[in-house]
């Protein structure tokens, strides 16, 4: 990506104001009901502010991650997706939804929010942080720093998932 393309992007703390826009963001890349549902995004918004990313071009949002802490780390734990079981003072973090709008995809806009996202992670002196991607990632997040897990047990939209993870 070119220096200049690079600039162009800001990385914030997500607002309540940025609900719809989220939403239709991962509405629009997550296949079926792998996606969020609004009111999730809303509980994730209210609840941990500091683990949702946004990111940013022109003032608009394009992407961004938002995660949960847990002192157990459960993968396949469904209601954590609701924040049940959620510590903020936890030192292991949970990613929940890393996600480009369509329109932005493919230009390395992923690994920039994660590369931002993890020193962000850092900074709060938390100590791993935990995903689960579909196959086609797993190379990428490798790439990033993640090491592989296990398949997972969840079945979560109906697809299989592949747990990984970074110590910090």
């Amino acid at each position: 990506m070119e220096t200049g393309k690079l600039n162009s992007y800001h990385f914030r703390q997500v607002k309540a104001q940025d609900l719809q826009r989220c939403y239709d963001i991962e509405s629009s890349a997550y296949e079926g009901d792998e996606a969020a549902t609004r009111e999730k995004i809303a509980l994730r918004i209210d609840q941990y502010p500091q683990g949702f990313l946004v990111m940013e071009q022109a003032g608009k949002i394009v992407g961004f991650i938002n995660s949960g802490c847990a002192h157990e780390v459960t993968m396949s734990d469904h209601e954590f997706k609701e924040l049940i079981g959620h510590d903020p003072l936890s030192l292991n973090v949970v990613i929940m939804s890393v996600v480009v709008a369509p329109e932005h995809q493919g230009k390395g806009l992923a690994t920039m929010l994660m590369h931002q996202f993890v020193q962000q992670t850092r900074d709060m002196g938390k100590k791993t942080i935990h995903l689960m991607c579909k196959e086609r990632h797993v190379k990428l997040y490798g790439q990033l720093g993640f090491r592989y897990v296990r398949l997972s047990d969840s079945e979560h939209g109906g697809m299989a998932w592949h747990e990984m993870m970074m110590d910090l």
